[in-house]
């Protein structure tokens, strides 16, 4: 139930692309809230929506990766993940991209959670999925853009890398959290 006092959604004046990439789009609206106030510049950044994986072995280890994040210069522990196709439901890109980021898949699939990056500024979702049971099924099949290593780490282990700050990707972070609390 919603509280009769909740704010509004805005309404938008106008709005017009300032640049349109696959990975970079970022969108200008003029708002007129519902108190009469404005803001003639709010940007948007859209992106596709995104998917990540708490994926669990048959034997209860965590499939986790490493790959270097140019935005932080640094190399961390991460969940698999990726973008979303047009077209293609969140669970089938969960699915294709644990197989091919760490050669994984198979296993009892459930939704697990849906954030968002950050509500004010981004425009996507990002869906989170556990995935319990997963087995090697290949190789790894890796974009020419990446470069990731995969990690089976204990769930002990999982809670001592994210005590450590060795996982800093705050989406994978959340859905990680909520598996190892609730196991």
């Amino acid at each position: 139930m919603t509280p009769d006092n909740d704010p509004r959604p805005w309404s938008v004046e106008s709005s017009e692309y300032l640049h349109q990439l696959p990975w970079f789009t970022v969108r200008k609206d003029a708002i007129r809230m519902q108190n009469g106030g404005t803001i003639p510049n709010y940007f948007v950044l859209e992106y596709p929506d995104w998917i990540n994986v708490v994926a669990i072995t048959t034997e209860g280890q965590v499939v986790l990766i490493r790959q270097y994040r140019h935005g932080i210069a640094g190399v961390h522990y991460e969940l698999c993940a990726g973008v979303v196709d047009p077209g293609e439901e969140p669970l089938v890109a969960a699915q294709r991209e644990l197989l091919e980021e760490t050669g994984f898949g198979g296993g009892q699939w459930t939704p697990l959670m849906t954030l968002s990056a950050n509500p004010g500024t981004h425009a996507n979702l990002t869906h989170s999925f556990l995935a319990i049971g997963v087995e090697p099924k290949q190789a790894q099949h890796l974009e020419s853009t990446e470069e990731i290593t995969v990690h089976i780490v204990s769930p002990e282990r999982a809670w001592d890398i994210i005590n450590k700050g060795e996982m800093m990707q705050a989406l994978h972070l959340a859905p990680l959290l909520k598996y190892l609390a609730e196991r």
